[in-house]
C-alpha cells in the first residue's frame, strides 16, 4: 500500500517492518493486523488492515514521530 502525504511517500514495499502484530485468526471477521514500518529515510508509519467487524476494516497508514513509534513499539 501506498500512501502519500504533501511532502512524503509511505510505501509498503520499500519499508521495513518493525514489528508486526496480529489479532485472531486469518479469515476472522473481528482479526486485524498492526504493523509498524522503517522508511529508507528513517519515517515510521503504521500499517493497518483487518475484517469488517474489527477496528480497522479497511487498509490504512498512519505516520508517527519517532517519540510516537518508540512508545507505539514498547506498547505491542
Amino acid at each position: 500500500m501506498v500512501k502519500t502525504t504533501k511532502t512524503k511517500t509511505y510505501n509498503t514495499e520499500t519499508a521495513s517492518v518493525v514489528k508486526k502484530v496480529t489479532f485472531g485468526a486469518y479469515g476472522d471477521p473481528a482479526g486485524y493486523e498492526l504493523v509498524m514500518f522503517l522508511t529508507p529515510e528513517g519515517d515510521y508509519f503504521l500499517y493497518t488492515n483487518g475484517g469488517e467487524a474489527s477496528p480497522y476494516p479497511t487498509e490504512n497508514i498512519k505516520t508517527y514521530t519517532k517519540a510516537n513509534a518508540k512508545k507505539w513499539l514498547e506498547e505491542n
